[in-house]
């Protein structure tokens, strides 16, 4: 049996380019996506046209959803809301919780999204960098078994795409999994062992990101 797991991260972010951005925002700690991270999003969602992914798990912050609704638009499919693929909820980058639109307002911004879909783990501000790789890792080893063997897309943020891919190949991912934006992982699994295919992928992006960064 075989089953393929896509692990992408967020594109572009609005802070990033337009650090000013953070000073006056209502939900500083939940950016949208900038106009380069929009191309970003719809190259990604070119790149995995032909992939015969069945479902799309997101972030409910507002760049993963974002980016995961250019790909549900290519490939006609839904988004699920995951709380476990969450930004890590780290207090030397966020002073509290973050604050972020509701599942409700998120649909009535994104049709696709699925509101009966019901997350499956949790994650609780504040967390240590151990505690968001366990918390992602774990949602990715739940989602991949409970569709088994259907192929997912995940879509998340550099702790959590990291993490995520940890929880099929262990410590390897530390070094090898380079989350930068909008790339993509690819983890396959021949049963029972899982392999990690790309590592990071960002062939599909004509920009890239030189230097790596979480926050």
């Amino acid at each position: 049996m075989s089953q393929i797991i896509w692990i992408a991260r967020h594109a572009n972010r609005l802070d990033f380019v337009n650090p000013e951005w953070f000073i006056t925002a209502e939900r500083r700690y939940d950016p949208p996506l900038s106009e380069d991270g929009f191309l970003q999003a719809q190259q990604l969602a070119n790149r995995l046209k032909q992939e015969k992914i069945t479902h799309i798990f997101a972030s409910p912050f507002l760049r993963t959803v974002q980016t995961a609704n250019a790909v549900a638009e290519v490939l006609d499919l839904p988004i699920k809301l995951e709380t476990g693929l969450s930004e890590w909820l780290n207090p030397a980058w966020m002073a509290e919780e973050p604050k972020k639109l509701s599942t409700t307002q998120l649909a009535e911004l994104f049709p696709r999204i699925d509101v009966s879909y019901t997350p499956r783990i949790a994650a609780n501000y504040p967390e240590t960098h151990e505690q968001v790789r366990a918390r992602s890792g774990q949602t990715a080893r739940c989602l991949a078994a409970e569709f088994s063997p259907q192929n997912i897309l995940l879509v998340g943020h550099g702790a959590s795409v990291q993490g995520a891919a940890m929880g099929f190949v262990g410590e390897i991912a530390l070094t090898e999994v380079k989350a930068s934006l909008c790339s993509l992982v690819k983890v396959v699994r021949q049963h029972p062992e899982w392999f990690l295919e790309l590592k990071g992928d960002t062939s599909h992006l004509t920009q890239v990101e030189e230097f790596v960064r979480f926050n």
